[in-house]
């Protein structure tokens, strides 16, 4: 079948596609509505009232974390590059041990509301609060970049939408639905959408999972074989020139793109632990306990979904082909919603769209939240006002910035349209372990840190990652790139993380060192009592 006969007969029942979708919608917003009900203190709005237990969170946490990259931009890339594609579920998965064993609990025990409460417990207030919050907007922009783009692929597929204006107009619903999400439901509306949605994808991608082992006798084997036929044909036509089986095909070859892959894998393995999003799931639930147990949980569901990108990957790149894969609609994010189309037809690809694409709802939910949780308790409640702000200002303004965000997101996800959301979240990865990471383990763990090195770190790893990544292969200066006809890309990797996370952490150490305050005795150890014990936890974090 040519991809113009699957756009035809995708086309065709369109009512379909967009019905299933539009049920989830109504049955999610039914949820959101109800969560909504106790939305009016500010512990309220940002953490759920941190009534989740540890299961709950982690199915959340989930939800959160299997983004479009995770379903659909590794699935297309592992059916398009093969090995390589796997080596992103191999660091999104890793990072999790990182984030379990130094941050999890810590963070848990320190925090109240965002990741600033933790660096500016001990530091002064204003300076670190500041940098906090733009580093946590810039994270979460990054990140919505990468899911209005799958958003746009997604329904380029759905609806054979090949005009940019047509694209354009879904990423606006997308924006819009986000905005409506955050603004009703809060993190408990959210929280809820999130684990629904991570119920529906894991179920979704277990199924098509069996369905593709069982057309080859269970036989995974088999299924690698029929990829690399299918890749070597790809090859003659000139449509992939990649060996889905052998490492290094899309990193190996010159020494830059090999230095390209290890600042790759640093970026995704270091990323977790600093991602915003992610370091706010942590506060809704009621102990430090619970935080270790939804992280626990969150790893075992995650490493389950990504053995099943494995074989919907390959068998994407067996049963569909990539010379169908790149020359549909949405490109290389198209493997998954292809395959399910060749699995079972209009139904299941109308059922798997819906999941990824609630997917994407659930995802952008919880990373404006985040952002517009950080500014206004951040910036507006503690640098501009000084902690002399009200519960309800601080919601409020959460939810006009939630709004604004929105606005700035859709703008992005237009520009970003048509790039590989896997390779764009993990330019959020690199900015994350470079601006966030580093700063919070000195924070946690080392006394003598200040609030010099904070600045220095975050600032630092903040402004090197954006630089690099501007004047880098991704933004300009090749074909690939997110600006094709510009060329002014004198920074020869596509991912900065090689440079940027080590100058962080360097940046911490050296603007500690050479600055004579030495921090507030008594913080510092309560601090430290706390972060290990959770006594105190429960106080608010102003000073």
């Amino acid at each position: 079948m040519t991809v113009t006969t699957l756009a035809a007969e995708t086309v065709g029942n369109p009512v379909a596609n967009i019905g299933i979708f539009s049920l989830f919608v109504v049955v999610t917003m039914i949820v959101v509505i109800k969560a909504s009900k106790r939305n009016a203190t500010a512990d309220e709005f940002f953490t759920g009232g941190r009534g989740f237990s540890g299961p709950q969170n982690g199915i959340a946490i989930a939800g959160d974390y299997l983004s479009a990259a995770s379903f659909l931009g590794i699935a297309g890339a592992i059916a398009v590059y093969g090995y390589d594609g796997f080596l992103y579920s191999i660091g999104f998965l890793v990072a999790w041990l990182v984030a379990l064993l130094l941050v999890a609990e810590l963070l848990r025990n320190t925090g109240k509301f965002t990741m600033a409460d933790v660096l500016s417990f001990r530091l002064k207030q204003r300076p670190v609060r500041l940098a906090a919050a733009i580093s946590t907007l810039t994270v979460s922009l990054f990140y919505l970049l990468a899911q209005m783009a799958g958003a746009g692929g997604l329904v380029a597929l759905l609806l054979d939408v090949n005009s940019r204006v047509g694209q354009s107009i879904v990423i606006a619903v997308v924006g819009i639905l986000m905005i409506v999400y955050v603004l009703v439901g809060g993190m408990k509306g959210t929280t809820w959408v999130q684990i629904i949605k991570a119920v529906l994808l894991i179920a979704g991608a277990a199924l098509m999972t069996v369905m593709v082992l069982s057309k080859f006798g269970l036989n995974f084997s088999e299924i690698l074989g029929s990829a690399q036929s299918a890749i070597s044909e790809a090859t003659t036509k000139g449509v992939s020139s990649r060996d889905v089986l052998a490492p290094g095909a899309q990193y190996g070859g010159s020494l830059t793109s090999q230095i390209n892959f290890i600042s790759l894998a640093l970026a995704l393995v270091l990323g977790t632990a600093g991602l915003p999003h992610v370091l706010m799931r942590f506060y809704t639930v009621p102990t430090a306990k619970e935080a270790r147990r939804s992280v626990v949980w969150a790893i075992a569901l995650i490493g389950a979904f990504y053995l099943f990108t494995l074989v919907l990957g390959y068998g994407a790149a067996a049963l569909v082909g990539p010379d169908r894969i790149l020359g549909a609609a949405g490109g290389v994010n198209s493997a998954a919603p292809l395959l399910a189309f060749e699995l079972g037809g209009v139904i299941l690809l109308g059922v798997i769209s819906a999941v990824a694409f609630a997917t994407i709802l659930a995802v952008v939910a919880g990373l404006t939240i985040t952002a517009s949780a950080s500014f206004a308790h951040d910036v507006y409640a503690s640098v501009l006002k000084s902690h002399k702000v009200t519960e309800a200002e601080q919601v409020k303004v959460s939810r006009i910035t939630a709004v604004v965000l929105g606005v700035f997101a859709i703008g992005l996800g237009i520009l970003a349209n048509g790039q590989n959301v896997a390779f764009l979240v993990a330019l959020a990865f690199a900015v994350a372990a470079a601006a966030n990471l580093p700063t919070i383990l000195y924070s946690l763990y080392w006394k003598r840190f200040n609030t010099r090195g904070a600045l220095w770190s975050m600032y630092g790893g903040l402004i090197s990652t954006i630089v690099l990544i501007v004047f880098s292969p991704a933004v300009s200066g090749s074909a690939t790139a997110m600006i094709p006809g510009a060329d002014f890309a004198w920074f020869p990797l596509a991912n900065p993380g090689i440079v940027s996370i080590p100058l962080a952490f360097a940046l911490g150490i050296i603007g500690t060192l050479t600055s004579p305050d030495t921090g507030d005795a008594e913080l510092n150890a309560e601090m430290e009592v706390r972060s290990l014990t959770g006594v105190g936890a429960e106080k608010a974090v102003s000073h």
